[in-house]
């Protein structure tokens, strides 16, 4: 399989319009526009019976006690682990392609209902993404976070995070997942019925040091 997107090449910066937070032209952490970036697909092998689509931060700090503090920095030699941002199931093989925006359009407090997400005559379900947990003792913030909400890596990191979107074509037309499900959950669901994968890499960070890799400009406000 092949996978595209008209919003971001392989390999490059996300535009700050597909994260969470953006810096403004004077180097301030603001809200972006988290809206979804526009993604699409070829080549979908012979026997798939459904897709799922899933963004994962590989490059995120496994401990965040010095994160977004003016008196330390995340250091690029940190240990790593996964900041899952998107699960998004029960994709129909006739489908192509997925619009820009169509799953968010700006930050919502407490996060986005779900699972069940329609788009057009499309019936979908999405996943919990790992802001639940984020914002869970914030009381301005915590709830539970289903679909998409894009990057707001520490503006202190000394790492450019890398961002994965990642197709995969499944031998199941539905996966077997409890009612409220993580994106952890949809990766131990697909295991043993993965017929072929596609992948974008985009690239982020909020920390103005890392220039050109910045996504510097004035962003829309949620």
């Amino acid at each position: 399989m092949k996978l595209v997107s008209d919003s971001v090449r392989n390999g490059r910066p996300l535009p700050a319009e597909f994260a969470f937070g953006a810096l403004d032209r004077g180097g301030k952490v603001v809200l972006s526009s988290n809206r979804n970036p526009h993604l699409a697909w070829s080549d979908v092998p012979a026997g798939a019976e459904s897709l799922v689509l899933l963004c994962i931060d590989g490059d995120a700090p496994v401990d965040v006690i010095h994160a977004n503090r003016a008196d330390a920095s995340l250091s690029a030699l940190e240990p790593r682990g996964d900041f899952f941002h998107w699960s998004l199931v029960d994709i129909p093989v006739s489908r192509r392609e997925m619009p820009a925006g169509a799953f968010s359009n700006g930050i919502t407090p407490h996060g986005k209902p779900g699972p069940e997400v329609t788009m057009g005559d499309l019936a979908l379900r999405q996943g919990l993404n790992d802001y639940t947990g984020w914002f869970a003792h914030d009381a301005a913030m915590a709830g539970d976070y289903y679909g998409y909400d894009g990057p707001c890596p520490p503006w202190n990191d000394e790492r450019v995070h890398h961002y994965i979107f990642r197709l995969y074509a499944l031998d199941v037309p539905r996966l077997d997942l409890a009612a409220r499900f993580t994106c952890a959950d949809v990766l131990n669901a697909i295991h043993g019925h993965i017929i072929d994968e596609a992948q974008l890499i985009a690239t982020y960070t909020l920390n103005p040091a890392l220039a050109p890799h910045a996504a510097k400009g004035k962003p829309k406000t949620a």
